[in-house]
């Protein structure tokens, strides 16, 4: 063999043993901290329903299971619509784990309740009135942080009149809830096209416009991977504005590693900018039952594994 072929020969078998190493590393790290309650790198947010299977229906028990499994939070879009008494079990418990709460939809605060855009006086009174009915539930739950979805389009309105319609909305909505330090975070969706709320860049410019600490983004991967793609680029441009980061995979929306969105690179990028907050896991399962439950878990366990 000629040295400059043994040469050669020698690199790419080192070079193979050691992307092997890592990789087998990388396997295992996984695998040991399967069942294990070691917390995330990231603080991922369960919703009710995701471990029925494994723990049964009731949320308290689910929450406990998660937080078995390293989860240490939640979020939960229908607990304003929950008997008083049932978010303050919800509250109770978190508390008793030292788990979080995380977003939970303010009610009648938008999407097809009512359109900002419009300007309405009755519209603009009903989003009042669940920023009101907010400051008690997060005392009951300690959650800080509410979506809004400002509705649909005024079709007979210029785009302008509609922007600003928006705008003054949410500035008398965080007059409420500022004093209580409650959060709205604006969702961009990607569910229909009457939607006014569609894209990041809009969506900054808007809490910008408001100018309040109670007035940021929801950044959710899911739509934004539907309606304008790019996402580490966009996730650095409206980052000054972002608080709060929803997951979901494209096609399905269901969990990371099952579709197109390379969510352990997001999730590092995330991490090295020194995000905090949490990511709510607004998705489905890939597969049913226990198996997907742990499933889910893997797929967590894999696309946190970035340290």
């Amino acid at each position: 063999m000629q040295r400059k072929d043994f040469i050669k020969s020698s690199l790419l078998t080192s070079a193979g043993l050691f992307a092997s190493g890592v990789t087998k590393g990388a396997i295992n790290k996984t695998e040991t901290l399967l069942n294990s309650n070691q917390p995330f790198n990231l603080d991922y947010a369960i919703h009710d329903g995701m471990f029925s299977n494994s723990s049964g229906k009731e949320f308290i028990d689910q929450i406990k299971f998660a937080h078995e499994n390293g989860f240490r939070s939640i979020e939960d879009n229908g607990m304003a619509g929950r008997p008083a008494e049932q978010q303050k079990k919800i509250g109770e418990a978190l508390a008793k784990l030292n788990m979080s709460m995380g977003v939970f939809v303010l009610d009648k605060g938008g999407n097809d309740n009512n359109s900002f855009a419009s300007g309405k006086k009755e519209y603009l009174e009903i989003f009042l009135k669940g920023c009101r009915q907010a400051i008690e539930v997060s005392k009951r739950c300690n959650g800080k942080l509410a979506t809004v979805v400002p509705g649909d389009f005024d079709r007979n309105l210029p785009i302008g009149i509609q922007t600003g319609n928006v705008i003054e909305a949410l500035r008398r909505g965080a007059e409420i809830l500022e004093p209580h330090g409650i959060v709205m975070v604006l969702e961009p969706l990607s569910d229909s096209p009457n939607l006014f709320l569609r894209n990041s860049d809009q969506t900054y410019a808007i809490c910008k416009a408001v100018n309040s600490p109670s007035c940021k983004i929801l950044f959710d991967m899911y739509h934004m991977q539907r309606n304008e793609g790019d996402l580490i680029n966009n996730i650095d441009h409206t980052y000054q504005e972002i608080a709060y980061f929803q997951i979901g995979n494209n096609p399905g929306r269901n969990e990371p590693t099952t579709g197109e969105i390379d969510y352990k690179n997001i999730f590092k990028h995330i991490y090295n900018k020194g995000y905090k907050g949490i990511l709510g896991m607004e998705h489905g399962k890939s597969k049913p039952g226990k198996e997907g439950e742990q499933a889910l878990i893997k797929a967590y366990r894999d696309s946190d594994n970035f340290v």
